[in-house]
């Protein structure tokens, strides 16, 4: 296993093919940064589930993948301050 670009593009093109889609429609520099970023702001295994669901929700549409992936990324960023729980309001009649 090299992990070089040439070896990504190789394996693109042959999955798009076993899967029967277009490889030119496969951003995969935003993949590739949507899951750096899923994995360093919340948590590894974070990055193949976000770029999953990010492939799902654009349904193919590259243009659609980018828009929900800076969504996503943006989610990651902020990770624990999104996941914290809101407060909720004093009630009426706490402390009496």
């Amino acid at each position: 296993m090299s992990g070089t670009p040439e070896e990504l593009d190789r394996w693109v093109a042959a999955l798009a093919e076993e899967l029967g889609f277009d490889a030119a429609s496969t951003p995969v520099g935003g993949v590739l940064d949507l899951a750096r970023d899923a994995a360093h702001g919340v948590a590894r295994p974070a990055a193949p589930l976000t770029a999953y669901l990010v492939g799902l929700a654009s349904q193919g549409d590259p243009a659609r993948f980018e828009e929900l992936a800076g969504r996503a990324r943006a989610l990651a960023a902020r990770w624990p301050d999104a996941a914290a729980p809101t407060p909720a309001p004093p009630s009426a009649g706490a402390g009496a």
